[in-house]
């Protein structure tokens, strides 16, 4: 049903939808997409579940009326301008004007074809919404400016001009009206998709809609998590439109979709009887002088997702400066250079100090001194603990990443585009940026690795192939230290007990959903990465999930 919805701390509805388990963590998330994907699960569900085409259409538009509610309300007395195209996406239009009607909103629908055009479910949609509201709330527009004085009068745009079957640039009458929908600047809603956006890719195909709200039907397509479609679509809801389980299932999509259900089945029970013994100890090796902060807050990361005891590792000389920065954070001092960075002398301590732990972060602050980066590239191979390279010991791994492959247990790697542009060969920050999750996936299979594409929206991608998106964060988190942060997070739950791939899905969940809350109290311009580390216990409590 429709109205099923899991309401997210951080204010995003998913609807109660067939779930794809994944084989490893046996937790849920929402399979991702593509347009041909999408059309067939539509098609299979028409033709042999039974479910007529119309039905679905009425689900969709529905659907899009409850988020659409859910964001303006009330709608009575406002002006709803809604472009129609002759697709299935006019159709859905079609449906969200007549319910809309209903809840005494003035509709006004811009039919951008000829009603002899429309497809044959949207011409039966429009024909229903002609008898509620008469031929007089409907215009074929001829040219711009007549779009552009409509427009005009809206409280509300929706774009239902183009659904997920765009392949070729708009042009003609569809793109003028999408290139008023951006110029006029009222509220927009999208319908599937933005109109104009490469469903599959993200692409802008000439010009697109910058939704505010797009409401999505059925599954998320991937196009909207990736490219300018993170841009165009603004804040993502979901309808559940009825595609039976079994045919999600046989899908078999390798992109999953993070949800705050799964990440929270992943974080280890509160037992009463627990002690910090229960919840792991982790080592952080990081930090030089003038880096003590990257080291601290990593630290403090680990304790804030629930770690019960964290020592960070750190050169002999910045010792007593981290431990003014530390209260709950134990500090082992260890050889360093004359540089004050970590010395190749201390490997065989430093072998001890993670042996005695239950995982191991490495990076943030230790610097590319060459004495340091030998000391990490031999340290990477010889550790036998769960393990997050960050930062430095990534930069120290820079066109040598076939070490990884000579680790004793598969890492977890965070990178953000240009470290993860210097561990693959003749990458670019430009072009990893224009391929993450072609780019992610493809490590991650060749060197056997976790990933954590840093960036907006996330990319984690696993050895086997599967990968996920995460839909939580913001710009504000793009400040120094946030990826510290996350060092953090992703060690603190690999001490806990976790398997590679739920800590990094969890933690890449819920370091985002801490920046988000950090956004709401503080807005995105004046954030900083400690804010991010006051609002984990936030993100992480129960009271967050309603």
């Amino acid at each position: 049903r429709i109205d099923r919805l899991v309401r997210l701390p951080h204010g995003t509805d998913w609807p109660a939808l067939p779930r794809v388990t994944d084989r490893e963590s046996q937790h849920t998330m929402i399979p991702i997409v593509t347009a041909e994907q999408m059309r067939a699960l539509d098609q299979r569900t028409i033709t042999e579940a039974l479910v007529p085409s119309l039905t679905l259409m009425e689900r969709a538009g529905a659907g899009v009326v409850t988020h659409l509610e859910a964001r303006y309300a009330p709608l009575a007395g406002k002006s709803v301008i809604i472009l129609c195209g002759k697709g299935n996406n006019g159709g859905d239009g079609f449906v969200v004007g007549r319910l809309l009607r209903r809840k005494q909103a003035q509709v006004h629908i811009l039919l951008l074809a000829s009603p002899e055009d429309l497809s044959r479910d949207a011409k039966t949609m429009y024909q229903r919404f002609l008898r509620s509201a008469g031929k007089s709330a409907v215009t074929c527009p001829a040219d711009v400016e007549t779009i552009q004085q409509r427009l005009a009068t809206g409280d509300i745009l929706v774009d239902a001009i183009l659904g997920t079957g765009l392949s070729t640039p708009v042009t003609g009458l569809y793109r003028d009206a999408i290139e008023a929908i951006t110029a006029v600047g009222r509220p927009t809603v999208a319908v599937d998709l933005p109109s104009g956006l490469h469903a599959d890719t993200g692409a802008v195909l000439g010009a697109a809609v910058r939704a505010d709200l797009t409401v999505t039907l059925g599954l998320p397509k991937a196009g909207l998590y990736s490219g300018s479609g993170i841009d165009c679509a603004g804040t993502v809801r979901l309808v559940d439109i009825g595609i039976p389980a079994a045919f999600v299932e046989a899908i078999g999509s390798r992109l999953m979709l993070l949800t705050d259900t799964a990440a929270r089945a992943a974080l280890p029970p509160r037992r009463p009887s627990a002690h910090k013994g229960t919840y792991g100890h982790l080592g952080v090796i990081a930090g030089s002088v003038g880096k003590t902060g990257a080291a601290a807050m990593a630290a403090l990361s680990a304790l804030r997702i629930g770690t019960g005891l964290v020592t960070a590792a750190i050169p002999s000389s910045a010792n007593d400066i981290l431990e003014a920065k530390l209260l709950e954070v134990m500090t082992l001092p260890m050889p360093e250079t004359k540089a004050r960075t970590f010395a190749r002398s201390g490997l065989d301590r430093l072998l001890a100090f993670a042996g005695a732990r239950d995982a191991v972060a490495i990076g943030p602050g230790l610097t590319t001194h060459p004495e340091t980066v030998d000391l990490v590239q031999e340290l990477v191979k010889r550790i036998d603990k769960p393990c997050v390279l960050d930062a430095d010991a990534l930069n120290a791994l820079a066109g040598k990443s076939s070490l990884l492959t000579e680790c004793k247990r598969p890492p977890i790697i965070t990178p953000h585009p240009g470290e993860m542009a210097r561990l693959e060969t003749e990458a670019t920050t430009q072009s990893v940026n224009e391929d993450r999750l072609g780019t992610a996936t493809r490590f991650a299979r060749e060197r056997g690795v976790f990933v954590i594409l840093k960036g907006a929206r996330t990319v984690i991608a696993r050895p086997d192939g599967l990968a996920a998106i995460c839909p939580t964060g913001n710009p504000g988190m793009a400040t120094a230290g946030t990826g510290d942060v996350l060092t953090g997070m992703v060690g603190g739950l690999l001490a806990q007990g976790l398997a590679p791939w739920d800590a990094a899905c969890a933690a890449t969940y819920f370091h985002g959903l801490a920046g988000d809350l950090a956004a709401q109290h503080l807005g995105q311009a004046g954030m900083i990465a400690s804010d991010l580390i006051q609002h984990i216990p936030h993100a992480l409590a129960p009271t967050t999930h309603t």
